[in-house]
């Protein structure tokens, strides 16, 4: 589980990085920058929902250690 939230980090951060050179500032709400600003957004919230998983199992590990 582990190597699992380490690759899709690093892929949603890869997709953020790539999506941030098609970022058109003057229309950012226009074609292929809109796109770009959703797939951002998207991955963020992937790296969020994996962090989260992540501090979950650690609880759930820390819980089975107290019992």
């Amino acid at each position: 589980m582990k190597i699992f939230n380490i690759i899709f980090t690093i892929l949603a951060v890869g997709l953020i990085v790539f999506n941030a050179t098609k970022l058109d500032f003057d229309a950012l709400f226009q074609g292929e920058s809109f796109t770009a600003v959703l797939t951002i957004l998207g991955a963020l919230c992937a790296i969020i929902l994996v962090q989260v998983l992540r501090i979950s199992k650690k609880i759930e590990k820390l819980q089975k250690k107290r019992s």
